[in-house]
């Protein structure tokens, strides 16, 4: 399927991240320069509503500071990010946080719901944010739980709910901002492999909304992938334009 007519949701240009070691100062006299690592180097991709795209490379090959910089939960040291057509290096941390707040979707390796709260407060967390009213907070939670196929588990809580739910749930918390850009860290990496397969299901249909942009390690998901952008030492090893 061709997505080129589409304008990119995210695109990165040239991105590298560095980050410091520490070790700066002086040592018998002379100048020590701090030690840096870099964990993104040069890499350039784009990412279009309507696409499912995956990233992968062996550990440390700088997949998740790749999701980091497209989230705007980082800014590169060098080259840009635009994520909905804004540079996300010339906004303040509080301006990132109220973009990723509205356009970003995150569904994180470890699902990272709140244990005290059921699975409908779980997803109306972000709508807090948002402003909306409780009861508007109320239908919205209820309507996505129902449509990733929880409607029976909407006052359970996380410790009630297998794994698989419990990723229907991170990942219904994600969309009930109405994102352009879904990420997923490793969305299957915890599950067996038919729970796995009905959540890239989930994806596939997610993608007439907004572009999904999936990290992982396991060959199953990524061959599900509309592309795949591989790295490896920080660098983008893959051949595929986009």
């Amino acid at each position: 399927m061709s997505h080129s007519k589409e304008p990119p949701v995210v695109r990165c240009e040239g991105v590298t991240r560095t980050y410091s070691l520490g070790g700066a100062g002086r040592v018998f006299g002379r100048d020590k320069t701090a030690q840096t690592v870099t964990a993104v180097s040069s890499v350039s991709l784009s990412v279009r509503r309507g696409e499912l795209v995956g990233v992968a490379g062996p550990s440390g090959s700088g997949k998740s500071t790749l999701l980091h910089l497209l989230a705007g939960l980082d800014v590169p040291t060098s080259g840009t990010v635009i994520l909905d057509g804004e540079d996300t290096a010339t906004k303040s941390e509080r301006s990132r946080a109220q973009m990723r707040l509205q356009r970003v979707g995150i569904v994180f390796q470890h699902f990272y719901l709140l244990p005290a709260l059921s699975a409908r407060a779980n997803v109306a967390l972000p709508l807090i944010e948002l402003g909306l009213s409780r009861n508007e907070r109320k239908e919205r939670a209820t309507a996505l739980l129902e449509r990733v196929g929880l409607r029976d588990r909407i006052s359970h809580k996380p410790g009630e709910l297998s794994g698989g739910e419990q990723q229907r749930v991170a990942i219904a918390r994600a969309l009930s901002t109405d994102p352009n850009l879904l990420i997923a860290d490793e969305p299957t990496g915890e599950l067996d492999t038919e729970t796995g397969a009905s959540i890239l299901d989930l994806f596939e249909d997610l993608t007439s909304e907004c572009a999904v942009f999936v990290a992982s390690h396991d060959k199953q998901t990524l061959d599900r992938m509309d592309r795949v952008v591989r790295l490896k030492d920080g660098k983008r090893i893959d051949t595929q334009h986009g």
